[in-house]
């Protein structure tokens, strides 16, 4: 796991700029294979019986983009990297249990209507949610660790549409589908799972907050964007919360709703402090052809893995 650089170095770092819309090409149609070092039986001397293998651990990422961990590359495509949130978030776990594998299942461009259904990924379950429960059910108490991120890709969810010169419909929050989407999707976890694994949803970061530096109509536009969010994730964490999953607080991580203080970024321009953390820790502030691009870069995905970290831990 990369180091997790101080807050203050990372918002006093060049601006940078990227989650939405990448083309997906999906996980393989099985579920892909465990990333993690491999349970082993030491072999057996003759003496007395041969020692029993441990039982695998899993942890398994369900959601969109983020979830499968993807970056800008100097291209400007969206591409998969091993620097995701879930691969950092493994890393930290392993330190204390070495033989915990990780299972991503995410899926760019991923709904919570297409995480029921299916569309966007190929999987032999049929949707992204088949898959997840056919493996919870597949390792009953194998599975410690259960984490999602999913709704930006909604419809109304002002994350993957820019916000320009009018009030959009979901500044008044998402329509009522994401949440029953996301408590079809939470019931249909705890009942593969059951009780036992730990579940941690996620709240989203604001990425339109770069509008703030495109002048008076900009800095609007950063402000309806910051409300929009705060009211999705307000609706995604009271429907987490009521199945007793966790909540890795990311909006709070990226400073989502700070326009107070003044940071000064790249050298040349003082920032809110919520914008420079969206121009540092994202692509969106990046020249073309890496940005805009909503995905964060490797800095961001260590501020996400600190959040579902320090969830997990509560």
């Amino acid at each position: 796991m990369r180091p997790l650089l101080p807050v203050a170095a990372l918002l006093t770092a060049a601006v940078v700029a990227a989650c939405g819309g990448s083309p997906a090409t999906g996980p393989p149609a099985t579920v892909p294979p465990a990333t993690g070092p491999p349970a082993t039986v030491p072999p057996a001397t003759g003496r007395g019986p041969a020692v029993p293998q441990p039982r695998a651990r899993y942890y398994l990422a369900l959601g969109d983009s983020l979830a499968q961990g993807v970056q800008a590359d100097s291209a400007g495509r969206s591409v998969d990297t091993r620097n995701g949130y879930a691969d950092q978030v493994a890393a930290a776990l392993r330190r204390r249990d070495p033989g915990l594998r990780l299972v991503k299942l995410g899926c760019p461009g991923e709904t919570t209507a297409t995480m029921i259904n299916g569309r966007h990924c190929s999987y032999l379950a049929g949707s992204q949610l088949a898959a997840a429960g056919q493996f919870l059910r597949a390792h009953p108490g194998h599975v410690s660790l259960i984490t999602i991120d999913i709704g930006a890709n909604d419809p109304g969810s002002c994350f993957t549409s820019p916000i320009h010169g009018q009030v959009p419909p979901c500044v008044a929050g998402p329509g009522p589908s994401t949440a029953a989407n996301l408590a079809t999707i939470m019931t249909r976890l705890r009942a593969a799972a059951g009780r036992q694994p730990r579940i941690v949803g996620m709240s989203y970061y604001a990425p339109e907050l770069a509008e703030w530096r495109d002048g008076r109509a900009g800095q609007r536009d950063a402000r309806l964007s910051e409300l929009a969010t705060r009211v999705f994730n307000e609706i995604l964490t009271r429907v987490y919360a009521s199945f007793g999953a966790r909540i890795a607080d990311v909006s709070g991580a990226f400073h989502s709703t700070d326009f107070t203080g003044q940071v000064t970024a790249g050298g040349v321009a003082r920032l809110p402090r919520n914008v420079a953390a969206i121009c540092a820790w994202t692509w969106i502030c990046a020249a073309p052809p890496r940005g805009p691009n909503k995905h964060p870069n490797t800095a961001g995905y260590a501020v996400i893995a600190r959040a579902f970290l320090a969830a997990d831990q509560r």
